[in-house]
């Protein structure tokens, strides 16, 4: 991922490939958000509704880069800005709730967890898979790659926290990995916001150059 910084010629998204590829990432997500939110409240489970969160947060995200392929770097950059303060309040929300939840009673149902954990976990990997060649450019792509990226992640994470419930009775291990999630939700706004405040910047000043 450290490759995505630092590239002058930097793929923008325009190609048939990568467009359709987007289609089929964005139906995967959108039904996954549907699958784990009630997943997650059946079960209780406050690392299942964020997980749930990021696939409606990489729906978006999907959709935002596909509507902005072929703009203007300025539209693309402010695309990507709007995504990453979209990240961020997400990353808030997740640590409010499970702040919330902490003084709330009540135990997750593992087996529910570690199940639609492991169902999502195959989902990202096939969104990741097809998104892979083209996990490089711009930050409306980046955005892309760090949005699959947490989704992973936060897979693996939600079937650890499932074993942590089922050995320890507690349902701790499932608010300590959502508040790890929300950090990562946090990082990841950080990135994409201070990239496309670079590629802004960059834009006024060859607009004023060349003015």
């Amino acid at each position: 991922m450290a490759g995505c910084c630092g590239h002058d010629a930097q793929f923008e998204g325009v190609s048939a490939d990568y467009k359709r590829r987007l289609w089929a990432v964005i139906a995967i997500n959108a039904g996954m958000f549907v699958v784990e939110m009630t997943a997650g409240h059946m079960a209780r489970s406050q690392a299942l509704q964020a997980d749930a969160l990021d696939f409606f947060g990489d729906a978006v995200t999907y959709g935002i880069s596909l509507a902005v392929i072929g703009a203007s770097s300025r539209v693309r950059s402010t695309a990507a800005l709007t995504k990453g303060i979209s990240l961020l309040l997400m990353g808030l929300w997740v640590f409010g709730t499970t702040a919330y939840r902490v003084f709330a009673v009540g135990v997750p149902t593992a087996e529910v967890m570690g199940i639609i954990g492991f169902l999502a976990l195959i989902a990202n990997l096939a969104s990741v898979g097809l998104l892979m060649r083209y996990k490089d450019g711009d930050a409306n792509v980046r955005s892309v790659w760090l949005c699959s990226r947490n989704d992973a992640i936060g897979n693996v994470a939600v079937m650890v926290a499932a074993l942590g419930v089922w050995g320890t009775a507690t349902g701790w291990p499932d608010l300590i990995v959502a508040g790890v999630m929300a950090g990562l939700f946090l990082s990841s706004a950080w990135q994409i916001i201070r990239q496309a405040l670079r590629e802004l910047r960059r834009h006024v000043g060859h607009s004023t150059s060349s003015g």
